[in-house]
């Protein structure tokens, strides 16, 4: 027999019994449209993880100090503070991998200016650190090497203190107060977002890291120093290079420990997508269970309508039809049903994603692939739940059919 005719006879006995093929249909439609709605809020939690991670700079490493020990008891990241100008110098000067570098000065302060006060924290930075965080002013301009040599008072303000502190103004030209000492503003940063911690990036203030070290934090040492490669194939290598450099200049030896730490974007990126990846497959496999319900119920009502049908394959046999054919006509029977199952619970899962998004705001993202996945899933519960009915058909005598009522 055809395969479009038994598909067409399959399709003809669907609609004998509209209400039952959709109950049962019901547990294939719900599991295959709540596949769809969490592995698209998976895919979205990783786009947008994926988006805030790019947001902190391209091919980004972060050098920081490391941990003091007293006492054998480690005093934590951070705490040995051995990161110096010379160190950054070295680095910009003698590394071949890093197409940028800027050190960081950290100083919080209560910037007075405009219509009011904001408590935030300046940054003092090289000319080349927009250029590793990919952040361009959105008006103004960045202070230039003479600001940086001069030693100059001026400042790039963050879109969150600009709007604070200059709500209906153009800040660019204005002058604001930073623990008392007036700086200038020269521009104002594009808005940038917060990080994948929920920390808000634009509440910041750039300054020359001259000025920073000596009119506001009143130190030596550095709090970070950030860099970034011409790809991110460089990375690892840059991060060697890095090791050496530092490590030449605060004179360790061989057997010493590292005092300072070196990080990359891309570990962060690996970790938080990993994570990201898990919770995606642990939501769908819950999911499944519905398909997993679905077909068992498919399994059931094709064993009912071997029963019912009995007389009618007796039939079928006795003027000719062999077992194989019989086993084809059920097993094509449930895979229609499963199928059709499957594609409306794709429109189901399209449309729940959506309103998801909508309602709570969270990313989805549906890769294309996935409509395909689910019809072939489908296709296969229609095949593995189907088998044992269909096989229960074709074994029927024929003689024993007929008498059956």
């Amino acid at each position: 027999m055809r395969s479009k005719r038994l598909v067409s006879i399959a399709l003809q006995s669907i609609r004998k019994n509209k209400m039952r093929t959709l109950l049962t249909m019901l547990g294939i439609i719900i599991g295959v449209g709540a596949v769809i709605v969490m592995v698209a809020i998976g895919q979205g939690a990783k786009t947008h993880i994926q988006r805030q991670i790019d947001s902190l700079g391209t091919n980004l490493i972060v050098i920081t100090p490391g941990a003091a020990t007293q006492g054998g008891v480690s005093m934590g990241a951070g705490t040995f503070a051995r990161i110096t100008i010379d160190d950054y110098e070295a680095l910009r000067d003698q590394s071949f991998l890093l197409s940028a570098t800027s050190p960081v000065i950290m100083a919080g302060a209560q910037v007075v200016g405009g219509q009011g006060n904001w408590r935030t924290t300046v940054n003092g930075v090289s000319l080349d650190y927009v250029t590793i965080r990919d952040w361009p002013v959105s008006s103004g301009a960045f202070f230039d090497v003479d600001d940086v040599r001069g030693m100059r008072r001026v400042a790039v303000l963050g879109a969150t203190v600009a709007e604070a502190l200059f709500p209906d103004e153009e800040p660019v030209g204005r002058q604001v107060r930073l623990r008392d000492v007036p700086f200038d503003v020269v521009g104002v940063l594009a808005e940038k977002g917060q990080t994948a911690e929920g920390r808000d990036q634009d509440d910041v203030i750039l300054a020359p890291y001259t000025t920073v070290q000596t009119r506001l934090a009143g130190r030596q040492f550095l709090s970070q120093i950030i860099a970034s490669t011409g790809s991110r194939q460089d990375i690892a290598a840059a991060q060697e290079e890095i090791e050496g450099v530092l490590r030449e200049t605060h004179d360790l030896a061989s057997y010493d420990a590292d005092d300072f730490t070196v990080r990359n974007q891309t570990d962060l990126a690996d970790a938080a997508q990993g994570t990201a990846e898990v919770m995606t497959l642990l939501l769908a496999a819950i999911a499944s269970i519905s398909l997993l319900v679905g077909g068992i119920g498919i399994m059931n009502i094709m064993l009912v309508s071997v029963t019912e049908r009995t007389h009618e394959i007796g039939i079928r046999m006795a003027v000719g039809a062999r077992g194989g054919d019989v086993m084809r006509q059920f097993l094509v029977e449930s895979i229609v049903m499963s199928v059709l199952g499957g594609a409306l619970g794709l429109g189901l899962g399209f449309a729940s994603a959506e309103l998801v998004a909508r309602i709570t705001g969270w990313s989805t993202a549906i890769a294309t692939v996935m409509p395909v996945i689910a019809i072939g899933f489908s296709g296969a519960v229609g095949i593995f739940f189907g088998f044992y009915p269909a096989r229960r058909a074709a074994g029927l005598d024929p003689i024993q059919a007929l008498r059956h009522e």
